[in-house]
């Protein structure tokens, strides 16, 4: 392990996976300091600036003592610190299942291939929708996965056109449809996706229906 480095940590925290394949799963969950983007609905905020400097081998400790088998990086946007690639490469050399959620706007190249990365596509209703590196699309490994926020019905048509121009269904595990939380109505966006019949997971934060809008959950 390289102790020489360490990373700006907004929180570390054991709780229930919300979002994602894994839903419902215990996770221990990384969340580093920082974002360039801006998205209206972002409900972590508090990570663009609070955190304090750890070094790699205090944040691999405290996740191992966590006990779990699931780890998540978040943030913010946890590859906006260079150093998040060595962070997730120390955390699947511990033999945990490690997944990165990013917003899709920093280059996923060469990253550990054990990780599942959890991809944003940011939808016009995030106003970030031109931040999207689309380069990233080619770069995404069977077993991950690509999220849409969804705001109202024009995100929902932009995300459907999305998944048919780059074939998403063929090329990655799950694509995630959830609805921006108090902007689009459960309901509304489930009866979009069956008329449709289209082959996506709908997802509600599971995390938010528990304990709303509490940091460490």
């Amino acid at each position: 392990m390289n102790t020489s480095v360490s990373l700006r940590i907004n929180e570390i925290f054991f709780s229930l996976q919300g979002e994602s394949s894994t839903v419902g799963l215990p996770t221990t969950f990384v969340r580093l300091t920082g974002c360039p983007l801006r998205c209206g609905y972002c409900d972590t905020e508090y990570a663009f600036h609070n955190g304090k400097m750890m070094p790699m081998d205090d944040i691999v400790a405290q996740v191992v003592a966590t006990g779990a088998r699931y780890v998540t990086v978040t943030g913010g946007e946890p590859l906006a610190q260079p150093a998040c690639r060595d962070l997730l490469v120390e955390l699947c050399d511990r033999g945990l299942r490690v997944s990165l959620e990013t917003s899709g706007a920093m280059d996923i190249a060469d990253l550990d291939s054990r990780v599942t990365v959890v991809m944003d596509l940011k939808t016009p209703g995030s106003g970030e929708c031109d931040r999207n590196l689309e380069s990233n699309i080619g770069r995404l490994k069977p077993r991950d996965e690509v999220k849409f926020v969804i705001c109202d019905r024009r995100d929902y048509d932009w995300a459907r056109a999305k998944i048919d121009q780059y074939a998403l269904t063929d090329r990655v595990r799950e694509i995630l449809l959830s609805p921006a939380f108090g902007q689009v109505a459960y309901r509304d966006l489930a009866e979009w996706v069956l008329a449709d019949r289209l082959p996506v997971r709908m997802q509600v934060q599971l995390h938010k229906i528990i304990w709303g809008d509490a940091p460490g959950h």
